[in-house]
């Protein structure tokens, strides 16, 4: 049986691999070249690039694909929109496995619903704000931040040219730039943060598998104000939010194929 899986995420690498263990065959859907490489390595099949509903729908008749499993980015909004449409204009199942949100509660936690918000909220805060949302929505506090005098925004990504590039663009100077992969563990987080001399840390609420966790702790044990950027809302068909639970819907469709 052919499972079609957007692979999003660091633990979407474990729950194919799992999945592969367990008799199933795996063509995992990721975006980049690195992504990839890893997956292949434990000789899992992989396709490169953003797909559209269509493209979806045309690799799971092409491929055979049974059922297709959503393990994007919980951010990654349109994916996950895509993949529910393709599975039900192929016909084919359609589960998502979503990473636990962690619920923290503190008096200087504050959750807001998209960026634009985030940024409008760091700026009232000032002082030097430490962001970790990425590359792809840095223009919206560039617009924000920048030029503000009693804000220092520094900008912690991956260390890819393109994200450089970004920066140069937007007028970022490199002294404000983090250019370092993850995970980062709680102690690098505050080392972070106490070397920047950090007021205010911009996240998403990515899940513990996006060391969410870590870096929300990290800079409360510290006394910082955290602006927490809530999940986009998806109606999802069915989820689950452990790799047991995959493997038990798998395990149930195969049945209803066998019969």
């Amino acid at each position: 049986m052919m499972i079609f899986m957007l692979a999003g995420t660091s633990d979407a690498k474990e729950l194919a691999e799992a999945v592969q263990q367990n008799g199933y065959r795996v063509l995992a859907s990721v975006v980049t070249e690195e992504a990839a490489v890893k997956l292949e390595k434990n000789r899992i099949s992989t396709r490169v690039g953003r797909l559209s509903a269509q493209e979806m729908v045309n690799v799971i008749k092409d491929e055979a694909v049974s059922i297709v499993v959503d393990a994007s980015h919980p951010f990654a909004e349109d994916a996950s929109k895509h993949a529910i449409q393709a599975a039900n204009d192929a016909n084919v199942p359609y589960i998502r496995y979503e990473r636990s949100s962690i619920h923290t509660y503190d008096s200087h936690l504050f959750k807001v619903d998209s960026y634009e918000e985030a940024a409008v909220k760091a700026k009232k805060k000032s002082g030097t704000v430490f962001l970790t949302t990425g590359s792809k929505t840095l223009h919206v506090f560039a617009k924000e931040l920048l030029d503000d005098k009693n804000v220092r925004m520094i900008c912690r990504m991956l260390p890819r040219m393109e994200n450089m590039e970004k920066c140069k663009e937007l007028g970022i100077e490199q002294k404000d730039i983090v250019a370092m992969q993850g995970p980062f563990s709680k102690e690098l987080n505050q080392a972070l943060y106490k070397q920047f001399h950090v007021d205010v840390v911009v996240t998403k609420e990515s899940g513990k598998q996006g060391s969410f966790d870590e870096k929300v702790t990290a800079a409360l044990d510290l006394g910082l104000d955290v602006i927490l950027i809530k999940r986009p809302t998806v109606a999802y068909e069915k989820v689950t939010h452990g790799v047991h639970g995959v493997l038990d819907y798998l395990q149930g469709v195969y049945m209803k194929e066998e019969k």
